[in-house]
């Protein structure tokens, strides 16, 4: 995994990184804000953008975001981390205190927040109903409680034009609709990453009490910088502890993008449901990364995927490493000659069948499912192969059921990315 960290002053210091050097690029969108540092925290692999510039020289409606999000797009980076100081528009959001966006309004009017200046190439509207990520979210929030750092797990922040504070009538409004927090950066930035498919997270430090407040002075940039001073080392230690806590493999990433779903199909069963983890972009790129890391060095002539998810995952992964698909169906689904098996699934019986002439006799094959339960519908699909003459290499899924005790029916390798056990 590849992380873009995206900082404040005091929050780009490439002393954060091992193995630090610097990156100079251009964008199609112009230059990014700062010469990016890259390098590593623990094992992740990390670049740093100071979003107004090393000397903050840059204010927050010339910050060239679609530039900085291109930038670590365009190297690799999957997930950002933001850090943003804010005013605090309620009362129990105290100043140091840390804030895990989870929405924001957008009171911008100067920004450029999209990445599609036209329709040529047809309407794209991108959705924007959960701006920040939940699995960001949730490593921050943990990282908080491990740190032992005043947080709010959730929190709504309205970002305005700038460089000038509110008004004490704009403050109140704000706070009227709805918002917790306010500043000057975050909206725009978190509507690229969205756009560009980049998981993407905001933390935010409580500086000051904008306005609203009358029993004290109106927020100064002075204030601000004694806060965050202040706190800095804190936020430091909190980019540092979520860093090294994305250093676990993708199995973490997958697993989370999983849905169970009870009593389905029928009471009693427990069912992982992995098309919410197919049509999440970087769910299924890490699927597939994955996959590809673990079988393109492996010597084998094609890949079979089992109906009907396996399809996916075959058929992509065929694409990858420049192979061939082999389709293993239910019965009654292919229309030349066949030969087919029976098998038990965990909850019924079912039949599956290959073309005759899928395979040749001694062809090396790769069997993928998304899931092994009990067994039945793999031993099926590689008693087929054999049938045919095929070497099976090795069965590869997304998830294991340990318990259901599938793997034990196999005589082949087997491999699996995550698993379910007791869940």
């Amino acid at each position: 995994m590849k992380i873009g960290i995206i900082g404040g002053s005091g929050l780009d210091n490439p002393g954060i990184l091992r193995d630090y050097k610097e990156v100079q690029l251009s964008t199609p969108y112009g230059e990014p804000s700062s010469i990016i540092s890259h390098g590593f925290i623990g094992k992740t692999e990390a670049f740093i953008i100071a979003r107004h510039g090393r000397k903050h020289e840059i204010t927050p409606t010339h910050v060239n975001n679609r530039a900085n999000i291109y930038a670590l797009k365009h190297l690799g980076c999957t997930h950002i981390l933001a850090t943003t100081a804010v005013g605090s528009l309620k009362e129990e959001i105290g100043r140091g205190d840390f804030v895990i966006l989870s929405d924001f309004i957008d009171f911008t009017r100067f920004r450029k927040n999209t990445f599609h200046d036209d329709f040529k190439n047809g309407p794209v509207h991108t959705g924007m109903a959960e701006p920040f990520s939940d699995f960001l979210r949730e490593k921050a929030i943990n990282a908080c409680k491990e740190l032992k750092i005043k947080h709010h797990e959730k929190g709504t922040v309205i970002t305005i034009e700038g460089p000038r504070f509110s008004t004490r009538a704009e403050s109140n409004m704000f706070r009227l609709l709805g918002a917790d927090i306010i500043n000057m950066s975050i909206a725009p930035e978190a509507m690229l990453a969205k756009e560009s498919g980049i998981e993407y997270c905001a933390i935010a430090m409580s500086t000051d009490y904008d306005c609203w407040k009358t029993d004290e002075a109106p927020v100064s940039w002075e204030d601000i910088l004694k806060i965050f001073s202040q706190n800095a080392d804190k936020m430091k230690k909190l980019l540092i502890q979520i860093a090294e806590s994305l250093s676990v493999n993708n199995a973490e990433i997958i697993k989370l993008k999983i849905r169970t779903v009870p009593d389905w199909p029928k009471k009693g069963i427990m069912f992982r449901d992995v098309t919410t983890l197919l049509k999440d972009k970087n769910g299924f790129k890490a699927v597939m990364d994955e996959l590809e890391n673990r079988y393109k060095r492996m010597d084998f002539d094609s890949i079979a995927g089992i109906e009907s998810r396996g399809f996916t995952i075959a058929s992509a992964l065929a694409d990858r490493l420049n192979k061939g698909v082999i389709l293993i169906r239910k019965k009654g689904k292919l229309p030349a000659d066949t030969i087919s098996e029976a098998y038990d699934l965990e909850y019924g019986k079912a039949e599956i069948e290959i073309h005759k002439d899928a395979i040749t006799k001694g062809d090396k094959v790769l069997l993928l499912d998304d899931l092994i339960a009990t067994g039945g519908t793999i031993k099926a699909a590689g008693n087929l192969i054999e049938k045919l003459g095929g070497e099976i290499i090795e069965c590869g899924f997304i998830v294991e059921l340990p318990e259901l005790k599938g793997r034990s029916k196999i005589k082949w390798p087997i491999y699996t990315i995550t698993e379910f056990e007791g869940e």
